[in-house]
């Protein structure tokens, strides 16, 4: 990917902005839903975070889908993060950047692996796979989860949620938000239109500039 494609824009950044603010707000809430989780799972309450945990982590692939840019899910991550901590009074303080640099990093290392190329249903599940494996490696060195009784339970939970709430939730918001039209300024709203082009001459449809043409590409010949 070449210097120029990978700038980002001041519009994507406003976009970027307002994702990080929203799903700060919400991550602030998945953490409410965990206390409730907790005390309904009783004595397999400690478990509770790994069920919810790729609910944390969502924002970072949902970025990369609709801006395909790189490191724009580690960045979107961090500044939710930041809300969570600044704003909403996080208990786990300014450790949660750290949290949130990892995870987004777990979870952007799916679509790095295709430069920024590919779309399709299994780059979002490996997506919420690697994150979920990022924030286990995290929860070892902070915790010391490798040499409890439950470690199987945590690394298996955080990867089915990674797969679950991360990746594959990610592809599902995106697409829903696409088809409201609110994206068509993206480069995800230019791939689907690229899609559902019937022929070049058609008015409604812009011309394609080299990014579109190769997402275009891509999203034909990726995995499915």
């Amino acid at each position: 990917m070449s210097a120029a494609r990978a700038r980002v824009t001041l519009a994507e950044l406003v976009l970027l902005a307002v994702l990080a603010v929203v799903f700060g707000f919400l991550y602030w809430a998945l953490v409410q839903a965990w206390g409730a989780l907790q005390l309904a799972m009783g004595p397999f309450g400690d478990l509770a975070q790994h069920v919810l945990i790729g609910g944390w982590m969502v924002a970072a692939p949902l970025a990369v889908y609709v801006v395909r840019k790189p490191g724009v899910g580690i960045v979107v991550e961090l500044v939710a993060a930041f809300v969570e901590v600044a704003f909403l009074a996080s208990p786990v303080g300014p450790t949660l950047l750290v949290v949130g640099l990892v995870q987004g990093a777990g979870a952007e290392a799916a679509f790095a692996l295709t430069r920024y190329r590919r779309y399709g249903w299994g780059v979002f599940a490996l997506s919420g796979v690697l994150a979920g494996l990022a924030s286990t490696a995290l929860g070892v060195v902070r915790f010391g989860w490798l040499g409890q009784d439950w470690f199987a339970w945590r690394l298996g939970l955080q990867v089915v949620s990674g797969l679950v709430l991360c990746g594959l939730l990610a592809r599902v918001i995106g697409d829903a938000l696409a088809r409201t039209g609110v994206l068509d300024n993206t480069a995800l709203g230019r791939a689907r239109r690229g899609r559902t082009a019937t022929g070049p001459s058609e008015a409604s449809v812009e011309p394609a500039g080299p990014d579109d043409a190769e997402a275009q590409v891509d999203e034909r010949t990726g995995a499915r």
